[in-house]
């Protein structure tokens, strides 16, 4: 089995960050998070925030979230059809219907895109939209942790990331590709 990572390997840029700048041409009140989210982005990449507070960031805009799942489910379909050309296609013919895709990112987002993807096999971020909580946040360790519980102590052949957040993956992992700026390499 393969595994492979979604914002910035099979989407090129990271997708809940591209949905938050999707939603300031329609909910101007995104603009006050704005300085919030592109900071804890960098964060992010950078591998400098915990888990633990990248939960605390999400429940927090979570709290103050305008929008109803129903008016969410529209805003996706309307992202996509204005995104899905970032898809990468050369990774999407790679995956395989046996295939995992991980993503820190929402579950939500992901779903607008599913029949695209080849596999029906996605772990992601899951958020309760009615409570406005974060149930489960698929970051760094969490992505092993919820891997095993779906999938037991099956090897990964290939791995396929972006990030050294993806490290206790990669230890899991025969081969780990890593992708940078439509380039893979790999490094183990």
């Amino acid at each position: 089995m393969n595994v492979f990572d979604f914002d910035n390997t099979i989407y090129r840029g990271e997708s809940p960050v591209d949905f938050a700048f999707f939603l300031l041409r329609t909910h101007k009140q995104v603009y006050l998070y704005l300085p919030s989210i592109f900071y804890n982005s960098v964060k992010y990449k950078l591998c400098l925030v915990s888990r633990e507070k990248m939960e605390e960031i999400f429940n927090h805009y979570l709290k103050t979230f305008p929008l109803s799942t129903e008016e969410l489910h529209e805003l996706i379909a309307q992202f996509w059809k204005e995104h899905a050309h970032k898809l990468d296609p050369e990774m999407l013919r790679r995956i395989k219907p046996d295939d995992i895709i991980l993503s820190a990112g929402p579950s939500i987002l992901i779903q607008g895109i599913r029949h695209m993807l080849n596999t029906e096999h996605v772990i992601a971020t899951e958020i309760d939209f009615d409570s406005k909580r974060v149930l489960y946040y698929n970051f760094r360790e969490n992505k092993v942790k919820r891997f095993r519980e779906l999938f037991g102590e099956q090897r990964i052949h290939r791995f396929y990331t972006d990030s050294y957040n993806d490290r206790a993956l990669m230890e899991i992992s025969d081969r780990v590709y890593l992708m940078r700026k439509k380039k893979m390499r790999r490094i183990k």
